[in-house]
């Protein structure tokens, strides 16, 4: 059968957005198709391939309007000072844009119509700040098929967030612990350098500067909650961040014939549907949906990676599998590390990579929550 190989993955560091009383904000000022352009020629000089052999470039993004717009997966190509000849494509799968883009990568590989894809995600949201793709109040207003379904309730991933620590009885302090962890765990990760291989530093800048050293749960008690009468405060959220991702996937034909040395094999791909009012609900039955597919259990995945949106969305996730929270994100998460929406997937497949070979784990699983209710999970095995 094919097969469809990780021969590599880089990231740049993940850096605080410019503004909204954030400090450092080290690539907002990057032009999202350079900070795409860097992880790509990363990738390519880390792994040697020839970009002539590419058959397509896939990056996910969210919200491609100003800088992002135009198919930043090509321009991101160009901007490289790459060879014409291939072509790109954005996707849009909200949160899991960049995880999309390494399933329709693997799978063009899988199915023999494409041997070398580059998969990965940008998002500068110091440029262009979340929602601004909407050019209305919400997507969903003036829908009349959508409001004789769901009526006119509030759509909110903070509304979603909250509705989810009720339904699943997750309190704010277990909520507060949990994002404490994830600090301690990215401090953790930077001083022990667990993050230096899978980091291609842009310019002089070198690390990730979303985590919170100086976090306590006493300084997170203190914080108001973003809705009233709610729940999620700032946090317990995941940070609104800059950065980018890449991939480089191959068939068993292409490392053959490139000389290539694959770091994981990609096993199982799959993308299901929960409530859209719910939201953030879907990493829930697409873990179920892997799981049986494959006929593995949480015991059989040695490191998960799901990305922070909330902590509740964490630890709703984490009732329903039973999932031990030693093996899940391990060098902490989003409310860490930060959240640039369209490169989130790739980030966390990169982490997850890098993190089973520097543990000699064998099996990974990444899975996120995304808008209108969905989610994407990626198995992937050491090689």
């Amino acid at each position: 059968m094919p097969e469809a190989f990780i021969i590599d993955a880089v990231r740049t560091p993940v850096t605080r957005r410019k503004g909204g009383g954030e400090v450092g904000g080290g690539l907002a000022g990057v032009h999202p198709a350079d900070l795409g352009a860097h992880v790509i020629k990363a990738l390519l000089a880390r792994t040697k391939a020839d970009p002539g052999a590419v058959d397509d470039v896939v990056f996910g993004c969210v919200d491609t309007i100003g800088p992002q717009a135009g198919d930043i997966a090509r321009t991101a190509w160009l901007a490289a000072g790459l060879p014409e000849a291939v072509p790109g494509v954005t996707v849009d799968r909200q949160c899991g844009s960049s995880q999309q883009a390494l399933h329709f990568a693997a799978q063009a590989v899988l199915s023999g119509t494409a041997g070398l894809v580059v998969a990965g995600g940008v998002q500068n949201m110091s440029m262009v700040p979340i929602g601004s793709a909407m050019g209305a109040e919400d997507p969903f207003s003036g829908s009349e098929g959508w409001r004789a379904r769901y009526g006119a309730e509030e759509i909110s991933q903070f509304r979603a967030a909250d509705l989810i620590a009720v339904k699943w009885g997750i309190g704010r302090a277990e909520m507060e612990r949990f994002a404490l962890a994830s600090h301690q765990r990215a401090a953790r990760a930077i001083d022990g350098g667990a993050f230096t291989g899978e980091i291609a530093p842009y310019r002089d800048i070198t690390t990730d500067e979303g985590p919170r050293r100086d976090s306590t749960l006493e300084k997170m008690a203190a914080l108001r909650p973003l809705r009233e009468g709610g729940l999620i405060t700032a946090a317990l959220s995941s940070q609104i961040s800059d950065g980018a991702a890449a991939l480089l996937i191959a068939s068993d034909d292409a490392v053959r014939r490139h000389g290539l040395r694959p770091r994981a094999r990609i096993t199982h791909l799959s993308a299901r549907g929960d409530d859209p009012v719910l939201m953030l609900t879907a990493p829930i039955p697409a873990t179920a949906h892997a799981l049986k597919s494959t006929g593995l259990t949480l015991d059989d995945i040695d490191l998960v990676e799901i990305n922070e949106a909330f902590g509740s969305v964490v630890l709703a996730w984490q009732r329903e599998t039973g999932a031990d929270l030693d093996r899940v994100n391990v060098s902490g998460g989003a409310i860490a590390l930060g959240h640039p929406l369209g490169a989130t997937g790739a980030r966390l497949l990169t982490t997850l990579v890098h993190n089973l070979e520097r543990t000699g784990g064998r099996r990974g699983l990444v899975t996120m929550c995304e808008g209108g209710g969905q989610a994407n999970v990626t198995i992937i095995e050491r090689v």
